[in-house]
């Protein structure tokens, strides 16, 4: 693992941080976070991702603004930037990508905000230069954590997560899976319900079937790449972001508690409960 700290002790301490000093991230920081990220370039469907780290300008504060609560992100010194090419899977792997990066950010005792909007064709996708079939869908706020604000903002990160009957089952949709009955995976499984989501739907739910655990999205109404809204917005399909930051605490999780695994893309005969759940893809056991 490439943490100091338990990847599990990380996501528990993990918050979007809005509120940053003005200090500057210190330089052997800055180097450490930069280097990571050039080694940790896509997720595990091996989707066109690349990502950089930029320090903000007041020019960056300031098209934070004009993005609705973003507007209330202040003083980040940096930013990571990511852009992705087309791909079956492209917006799963960004989020896992970015995800891992994130949590690197966190070990290094940084605080990070997730962006998720309309960010392609503005200064963010320049900065990156962002080529004519790529498409920024996030970007994460970087920076050296505010005192007066980091108590509160620690204490509510964790509100209105959904129990686990609401997430996880046991070989079919409305068969509520217990944590006695995941074993070993109960921890993996507590990661991901404790992980970010846009707009905190929390999308994100898991089958066990087996030896494998099939993960899909509960879509929300109007929430989704065919919401007029998000067509008029120009934004990417955030559910799927999230549905890749599952994936990233889940494998990360599995991981470090030597469980091994792979991804594969297997949709089951698993019936599902609407046309509001879609398919993701499979953790198999190994």
């Amino acid at each position: 693992m490439p943490y100091n700290r338990p990847v599990i002790e990380l996501i528990k301490s993990r918050f979007s941080c809005r509120s940053y000093s003005e200090e500057h991230i210190a330089e052997e920081k800055r180097q450490q976070l930069a280097a990571f990220i050039a080694s940790n370039q896509t997720g595990p469907f091996c989707s066109p991702t690349r990502f950089e780290l930029i320090t903000a300008t007041e020019a960056d504060r300031k098209a934070l603004q004009g993005l609705g609560t973003y507007g209330f992100i202040k003083n980040p010194t940096g930013f990571i930037l990511g852009a992705m090419s087309e791909g079956e899977k492209n917006l799963e792997d960004f989020g896992y990508a970015m995800e891992h990066i994130i949590l690197f950010a966190t070990d290094l005792g940084l605080g990070t905000c997730w962006l998720g909007g309309s960010f392609t064709k503005g200064r963010f996708a320049k900065k990156i230069a962002a080529g004519e079939k790529e498409r920024v869908p996030a970007v994460t706020s970087v920076g050296n954590i505010a005192d007066d604000h980091s108590v509160r903002q620690r204490f509510s990160r964790n509100k209105h997560r959904y129990a686990w009957d609401e997430l996880f089952f046991d070989q079919a949709f409305g068969r509520p899976l217990s944590q006695d009955k995941a074993g070993v995976y109960a921890e993996p499984l507590e990661m991901v319900r404790l992980g970010p989501s846009a707009s905190n739907k929390q999308p994100w739910q898991i089958v066990k079937d087996g030896a494998a655990w099939h993960f899909y999205i509960q879509r929300s109404k109007r929430y989704g790449p065919d919401s007029l809204v998000f067509k008029l917005l120009n934004v990417d399909d955030m559910q799927r972001l999230d549905a890749g930051i599952a994936m990233c605490h889940f494998e990360l999780t599995a991981n470090e508690l030597g469980l091994g695994g792979k991804w594969t893309i297997d949709e089951p005969s698993i019936q599902k409960p609407d046309e509001l759940t879609e398919y993701i893809a499979s953790w198999r056991e190994i």
